[in-house]
């Protein structure tokens, strides 16, 4: 009787990294991004994310705190939201619209379906998309050492030649994130590192976008304008800070590529098509749309179930 061995239910190994902790993490590796920005546009920039993060955050605690809902906003969950919408809009934006935003991507696209872990689609760039929609002027209109200006991207779609090594460092007009590519990939260098994510979907995404850009981008195999197609916009942003966010992205494997594929062809799509010269905001909200069909059709096959069919066609056979 003394060797009855007392089996608890699973899980028997509990992970100790938490929801708090992976935001944290999140936040670190997007602070290369933000100073830059804040160093390349002034002070605006740093105002913005301010009210950006605070709009978020305090709408969170509102809704919740009227609702008598329990308070989730040390998940630094709604943080992550207001810090990733600040990199995505203009500083030369109005601070109320930003704020507006924020509302948004927290009351409509993520607690009114359910909270954190229930939202359909990435919450800042829902947020992103709502301001374009509704302040396309605003929301297209940059500003670059005082002189407003087209992005590269703008130059590239009208035939224009860029400088890529100023797109490389971030000396470049653009949302307040999205300009550096050497501070992006420093942070994605950061959340790789620490285990946040893999590479299976912003790979897919870079590769697959790569090669639709050789074929389909009317350059031919012109490697600088491949690369600044690369580096420009919001491609690197979007690719490893918001198409790889747990929520709105798929679990499996096999899902992460068929994703990140579908990503590159309709970024692709939106930029050389489209009437703009961006689209990554738009082709991970429609990827995000997806995630649930995508999972359905590559979760793997439980244990057994073939076989079960096997057997049952073999009983059948020898019956008749």
């Amino acid at each position: 009787m003394d060797n009855i061995l007392h089996v608890t239910s699973a899980p028997h190994v509990r992970e100790k990294t938490d929801t708090q902790r992976i935001m944290l993490y999140v936040i670190i590796s997007l602070l290369p991004a933000s100073i830059f920005g804040i160093y390349n546009f002034g002070w605006r920039a740093l105002v913005m994310i301010i009210i950006s993060i605070g709009s978020c955050v305090l709408s969170e605690f509102c809704y919740e705190k009227l609702l008598h809902k329990k308070i989730t906003i040390k998940d630094l969950s709604a943080v992550v939201t207001g810090l990733l919408l600040a990199l995505n809009v203009p500083h030369t934006l109005p601070f109320w619209m930003v704020a507006l935003g924020g509302v948004f991507a927290i009351i409509v696209v993520k607690m009114l379906f359910g909270g954190l872990g229930q939202n359909f689609m990435n919450p800042a760039l829902g947020a992103r998309c709502f301001l374009v929609i509704s302040f396309t002027g605003a929301m297209t209109s940059f500003t670059y050492d005082g002189v407003t200006g087209a992005t590269p991207l703008a130059l590239l779609k009208n035939g224009e030649s860029v400088d890529v090594m100023s797109m490389l460092i971030g000396r470049t007009g653009g949302t307040i994130g999205e300009t550096s590519a050497i501070a992006l990939l420093l942070g994605a260098i950061i959340l790789i590192l620490l285990g946040v994510i893999d590479l299976r979907i912003p790979g897919t995404y870079i590769i697959t976008f790569a090669i639709f850009t050789l074929l389909f981008g009317g350059h031919g195999f012109d490697l600088n304008f491949l690369v600044a197609e690369i580096v420009g916009g919001g491609l690197l942003l979007g690719a490893f800070f918001m198409a790889t966010d747990y929520v709105t992205s798929p679990i499996t494997p096999l899902g992460k590529i068929i994703f990140g594929i579908i990503l590159g062809v309709l970024t692709g799509i939106f930029r050389f098509f489209g009437p703009s010269a961006e689209g990554v905001s738009y082709a991970i909200i429609f990827s995000n749309l997806l995630v649930p069909l995508i999972e359905k059709w590559t979760v793997p096959r439980a244990f057994g179930i073939v076989k079960e069919k096997k057997e049952k066609k073999e009983k059948g056979g020898e019956k008749a």
